[in-house]
């Protein structure tokens, strides 16, 4: 099978040795450090012009957006972390629960983190009397150049890849899981699905939540930018899916398409049943927000 061979670039950036302990800074950890820088800065540009907002009032101000942001963070590690327990391998830690807070062996959810962010937004909205819809469209603005870069780190990671292709942009992925292609002999190329999620998640939504909030005004519509972003994103991650390998968990014998709910063959994955809710809520939102009246805060 021909493929593009996987570039050699090491996931980390430097590594040091102080007092015989090893530091390693990570490009995973920098993407999602610069992200966040960027999605913060891009939201106080927009914090910072009332004009782009219902009755030109901000949604909040720049210090409530910092304190925010710091709520986030602990929602997408901890509702990452239990997605990932109660969405993907409920039996193991069900038995193995004393394993759920070792973060640093992996697994997280995107869905599961999604649903501690909005948590998060509720609290510190009403905590703080802010209009909840223009926390949530504050967030969603700030929230592309962290996907995109956190994507593109798990290129430089070889993990999440996709399924076997014979495509020509395929990438050839080091180590034996990625090249345990049943059927397939010599070298396996795989679907970048990481380059394909960055793509949808990240550049095409940041650009798209540029032009909305700083050229066509949709700040001025509560939950627009919101319902826009549940669902591209929901769709994006939906199709992505169909290339993208399956979590092991669920590839058997009889499944070996790793569908979490199927018959005779025919399903869907754990991903792609998490990202209808998304779509369906996306679009209720994205409709009900453009027909309410323009300037009027939610």
């Amino acid at each position: 099978m021909n493929g593009i061979p996987f570039p050699e670039i090491s996931p980390e950036i430097f590594s040091v040795s102080i007092g015989g302990f090893d530091f390693a800074l990570r490009w995973y950890a920098m993407a999602y450090i610069v992200g966040i820088i960027l999605g913060w800065r891009l939201a106080v540009a927009a914090l910072r012009r009332p004009r782009l907002w219902p009755a030109d009032t901000p949604a909040m101000t720049p210090p409530q957006l910092e304190n925010l942001l710091s709520w986030i963070i602990l929602g997408i590690i901890g509702g990452g972390r239990l997605g990932y327990v109660l969405f993907y391998q409920p039996g193991h830690y069900l038995t193995h629960p004393w394993e759920i807070p070792i973060l640093w062996q992996g697994g997280m959810s995107f869905h599961g983190g999604f649903i501690g962010v909005v948590l998060a937004i509720l609290i510190f909205a009403r905590r703080h009397a802010l209009p909840l819809g223009g926390a949530a469209d504050t967030i969603a603005l700030a929230t592309p150049p962290a996907l995109l870069l956190g994507r593109i780190a798990n290129f430089i990671n070889a993990e999440l890849w996709g399924r076997p292709t014979d495509l020509p942009w395929g990438v050839i992925f080091p180590g034996a899981a990625a090249q345990d292609c049943p059927g397939i002999e010599g070298l396996c190329a795989r679907h970048p699905s990481q380059l394909y999620e960055a793509g949808i998640e990240g550049l095409f939504l940041l650009v798209l939540f540029v032009l909305m909030a700083f050229r066509w005004g949709a700040l001025k519509r509560p939950w627009l930018l919101s319902g826009t972003f549940f669902l591209v994103y929901g769709i994006g991650r939906f199709l992505v899916e169909f290339v993208r390998q399956p979590d092991a968990q669920f590839v058997t014998p009889g499944n070996p398409l790793g569908l979490a709910l199927h018959i005779d063959g025919w399903g869907l994955t754990m991903g792609q049943l998490l990202s209808l809710p998304m779509i369906l809520a996306g679009l209720a939102v994205v409709l009900w927000a453009r027909r309410r009246r323009v300037g009027v805060p939610a």
